[in-house]
């Protein structure tokens, strides 16, 4: 586990803490007193507080987050011979605690506690008499990391503290021997993430989120760029979490995380996260402890496991982040062998990599966002697809498709699809006349499964969307301040009969509306009439400004239960948005 060094401005050595800094201090400290007595005493009467911490038989010092000292007590000027003149209103790194600089950094950066004895980190020794040891705590105010608490403490007897050691590393054993077992039992990502989750829930956390890359998507190295969207691959909670998940993305849907929250700091660092959640942090009310750590393997990272604690449960502790730092680690080694067990597989996944990338280049004049899902947690490809074509005269042709059936034998014929739809719409053919050539091209190799398919012309110098469907579902129009409207167009029968029969028709193409196509998977549920699934998406409120990526995942959100194994059905979906001139 690796955790950040950060750098941060220092005061001069002969500085003394302002007014405002000693009472955010101040207050923290009082929080914290207050939370330890269960009352609000602590806060309202700083006498106490100054009674409490003098009293304490340990010695306790406070740092602010400019690392100045701001407060110490009688016990430790008394543990570590220090005055408090030479350390008071001065920074650690001017004072007998210089070397401990880097190591209070990271507890602030981090928010993990540090611990030694007289030797120190890495060797380096520390300004308190043998025996003695130094812990080192953030001070929380806010939500917020303010300052360090230090405090010395009796070093414990060496031979009780190997034993510790032993019984630590020997629960260390257990654990990843007990995951070995469970997690990464089959080469699928989805099923490996969600056996992590399974693992953590209850034994370890209330809840567990696991976010993953896109399968085209890359492992990165921390520091080198983040990327925008993570895919969420597992989420699991204790009972009484269950009804607040329905504000966080299900498993499934795209998932980007606010900059400055935890999973943030954790993508973009490499390191594990440890804090009381912020109003940055997407997790589920009632969570009061959370812990963010990188899911890293050979060399890169592959995505995030976010666990949290409730109030009833003891939040987190350093410990504990060390050690589930090693569960992380070992279970994303079990995903990124799924992941590459995925990219290896033949020609069907090929396929699939090929519908996942965004379509074709459309005119500048365009917006365009896709999204492809595949039918429940493998990776076998089935036979949705979607196109778009530039065309002259600053025209886009977006077709969207579903060949019948799933496996090899339909993705080739996707394939062919598409390939025969660029061929013909090269032509500059109206929708009907592409979509009568497409069905007598297919129609002629006996082999071929039929297909239904909707083709959209967009043509924003006129204005217009010219449409034409064979055997396809309506296309939706989202429109800012109106109900989701589905435009139904007439229908012909699907390509590959050989039957033909196309009409086209034209729809006003106003800038700021977006049209939605999508295939069945989307809508359909399995003994309900069509017409009752077409009624729930009309029936949606969607956001019809901002990112189209947003909009689709909160189409996907309305619409797409979680995925299971039993899924039949792929879903492919297409948003496209006039831009204004």
């Amino acid at each position: 586990m690796h955790f950040r060094h950060g750098n941060r401005a220092e005061g001069s050595p002969s500085a003394t803490p302002g007014p405002r800094s000693l009472a955010a201090t101040a207050a923290a400290l009082a929080a914290r007193l207050g939370a330890i007595t269960g009352s609000d005493h602590g806060g309202d009467d700083p006498d106490l507080l100054r009674a409490v911490l003098g009293a304490a038989p340990v010695g306790v010092a406070v740092l602010d987050e400019r690392l100045r000292w701001v407060y110490l007590n009688p016990a430790f000027t008394t543990a570590t011979g220090l005055r408090r003149a030479d350390l008071l209103g001065r920074t650690a790194e001017a004072t007998a605690f210089a070397p401990a600089t880097t190591t209070l950094r990271r507890v602030l950066d981090d928010g993990l506690d540090r611990e030694h004895g007289t030797g120190g980190p890495d060797g380096v020794g520390h300004p308190v008499p043998p025996g003695l040891r130094v812990r080192y705590r953030p001070l929380r105010h806010a939500g917020r990391t303010t300052g360090v608490i230090v405090v010395v403490l009796d070093d414990p007897d060496p031979a009780r503290e190997r034993l510790r050691e032993l019984e630590q590393a020997r629960a260390r054993l257990a654990l990843l021997d007990d995951a070995a077992e469970r997690i990464g039992t089959t080469l699928d990502v989805g099923t490996t993430c969600a056996e992590l989750a399974a693992f953590a829930v209850p034994g370890l956390a209330d809840l567990a989120v696991v976010d993953v890359l896109p399968p085209e998507a890359e492992p990165f190295r921390a520091g080198h760029g983040t990327p925008q969207r993570l895919h969420r691959a597992a989420v699991r909670s204790v009972p009484a979490l269950t009804d607040a998940l329905a504000d966080l993305a299900r498993p499934g849907e795209s998932i980007r995380h606010r900059e400055g929250s935890a999973a943030a700091r954790s993508l973009g660092g490499g390191i594990a996260v440890l804090t009381e959640p912020g109003p940055e942090d997407a997790c589920p009310a009632g969570t009061a402890s959370l812990l963010v750590l990188p899911l890293a393997a050979r060399g890169g990272q592959v995505g995030l496991l976010t666990l949290g604690r409730t109030a009833a449960t003891p939040p987190f502790t350093s410990d504990e982040a060390a050690l589930l730092g090693d569960l992380a680690a070992r279970a994303a080694t079990g995903i990124d062998n799924a992941r590459r067990y995925t990219r290896s597989q033949g020609i069907a996944l090929e396929l699939q990599r090929a519908l996942l990338s965004e379509p074709g280049n459309p005119h500048q004049n365009l917006a365009l966002a896709s999204r492809y899902l595949p039918s429940g947690t493998t990776s076998v490809v089935g036979g949705d697809w979607y196109e778009t074509v530039r065309l002259p005269f600053g025209r886009t042709l977006l077709a969207m498709g579903d060949v019948m059936g799933h496996g090899v034998e339909a993705a080739v014929d996707m394939s062919h699809y598409r390939s025969a739809l660029r061929d013909i719409a090269g032509m500059d053919l109206p929708p009907h006349r592409i979509l009568r050539q497409l069905d007598t091209v297919i129609s002629a190799d006996g082999s071929a499964r039929p297909a239904t398919c909707l083709l959209a012309l967009a043509d924003p110098g006129r204005g217009r969307w010219t449409l034409s469907s064979a055997g396809h579902l309506p296309p939706a129009l989202i429109s800012p301040g109106q109900p989701t409207e589905l435009l139904h167009l007439p229908s012909g029968p699907p390509l590959g009969t050989g039957l033909g029969g196309y009409e086209q028709t034209t729809h006003p193409l106003t800038p700021g509306e977006t049209l939605l196509l999508y295939t069945d998977g989307l809508v359909e549920r399995r003994g309900e009439d069509i017409d009752v699934s077409l009624d729930r998406l009309a029936a949606l409120r969607l956001p019809a400004t901002g990112d189209l990526d947003d909009l689709l995942d909160a189409v996907l959100h309305a619409l797409v239960p979680p995925p299971t194994p039993a899924a039949e059905d792929d879903i492919a979906i297409l948003a496209a948005r006039a831009k204004p001139r």
